[in-house]
């Protein structure tokens, strides 16, 4: 068995920034165990699975551990490789997943995402978040994810998470946000209980943030910047109960996973 894969940068301008996804095409629906066995061999923060569907395509993403709900750069990674290289002639793509139906469009040179929002309410923090990020943030809600309210762009960028504590969390991850210095909003994005210890940029993350500065800075469109270590920029829209998310990718390799029948 051969299977084409490609890896993307996406919230990138050029190689070597934003998030690398892994992109594998497939006719019908192998057995999960392959899913998650390739998504392992990858060790990205997100590997993209596709298989063509009557009016786009059903689309699944994987952790190196585990399968998740909804991840906007490996998205990003499919749009681009069916617009860029796999001859897609429409200016919109439908992919059919366990978040519903979601679409990317091309739009002045970007690829726009439509997702659904996901606005945090305020919580208590848990103890282990306190602990796990090693400096008390001003405020803390909770969506899919705790979300961390900083008072500065340096105090995030100087976080240094205690991972284990973060693993004792009952949400996904945690994403620690403060308004930038060139920007409207920054943040980061932790995640090791699925084996992602930070996510570089994260798109399913601005489904919360989006609505959160929207209704704090009082406008619908916003530009952000993840400050990871590789970091990344997007471009935030608020739409009514969806968020559209823009940005660029780009191409790092293409090549052929080759496995025998009793692979995965």
């Amino acid at each position: 068995m051969r299977i084409t894969q490609y890896q993307v940068d996406a919230f990138a301008e050029r190689p070597f920034q934003g998030n690398p996804a892994a992109v594998c095409f497939f006719e019908t629906w192998p057995e999960d165990r392959l899913l998650k066995a390739i998504a392992g061999e990858n060790n990205l923060s997100e590997t993209a699975f596709l298989v063509p569907a009557e009016e786009g395509y059903e689309l699944r993403w994987f952790t190196p551990v585990a399968e998740v709900d909804l991840c906007g750069h490996a998205t990003m990674a499919a749009a681009y490789v069916l617009f860029r290289l796999r001859g897609y002639s429409g200016e919109r793509i439908s992919f059919f997943t366990r978040s519903g139906e979601l679409t990317v469009r091309k739009n002045e040179g970007l690829l726009a995402m439509d997702f659904p929002a996901d606005p945090p309410r305020p919580c208590d923090p848990p103890e282990a978040l306190l602990r796990g990020l090693g400096r008390r943030p001003s405020e803390v809600l909770a969506a899919e994810d705790y979300v961390a309210v900083y008072n500065s762009e340096s105090a995030v960028r100087s976080l240094s998470p205690d991972r284990a504590a973060l693993c004792e969390l009952n949400l996904r991850g945690v994403v620690a946000t403060a308004p930038g210095e060139d920007c409207d909003l920054v943040s980061r994005f932790f995640a090791p209980k699925l084996g992602v210890a930070e996510d570089p940029v994260t798109g399913s993350a601005h489904c919360e943030l989006t609505p959160y500065w929207a209704d704090r800075l009082g406008r619908a469109t916003l530009e952000a910047r993840q400050v990871s270590e590789r970091g990344g920029w997007l471009r935030c829209r608020l739409n009514g109960d969806r968020v559209e998310l823009w940005g660029s990718a780009v191409l790092f390799l293409e090549g052929e996973i080759e496995l025998d029948t009793h692979s995965g």
